[in-house]
């Protein structure tokens, strides 16, 4: 009795979000299909100019635009840049350096500071909890 084995396939939505691109910007074909995960793979290892073209100049989905800019989700929605931004767009606010941006990326490194000391007391109760 051998086993086969089945072929995982995921959404074009899930596979976008994986690739860390914008779905509806993605190329028709790949948005009807459903996408292995060898596809995947192939896509992250040797990635289509379709693809290499959508990371270098966008539009970028919120994380991704979250990322480059050094602030939450939440930050780019409070400041009304909830809509997907091109690389150009995201470099204008860069070197424009509004107050906002400023504010958000000081409240992210307090965030990060702040979970960073969560993390560490836990630690300690658990290494004290073994010490017990």
């Amino acid at each position: 009795m051998t086993s086969r084995k089945t072929v995982q396939t995921m959404k074009p939505a899930t596979a976008a979000k994986k690739l860390g691109v914008l779905l509806e910007a993605t190329p028709a074909e790949f948005q009807e299909g459903v996408v292995s995960r060898d596809e995947l793979n192939a896509l992250q290892t040797d990635p289509p100019e379709w693809l290499r073209d959508l990371r270098r100049n966008g539009p970028h989905p919120r994380p991704v635009v979250a990322a480059k800019l050094g602030i939450s989700i939440s930050g780019l929605n409070r400041n009304g840049y909830g809509d997907p931004l091109t690389t150009e767009q995201i470099n204008a606010l860069r070197d424009e350096n509004p107050e906002w941006l400023q504010q958000e990326r000081a409240t992210r490194v307090e965030a990060r500071r702040a979970e960073e000391r969560a993390q560490l007391r836990k630690a300690e109760k658990a290494q004290a909890r073994q010490n017990a």
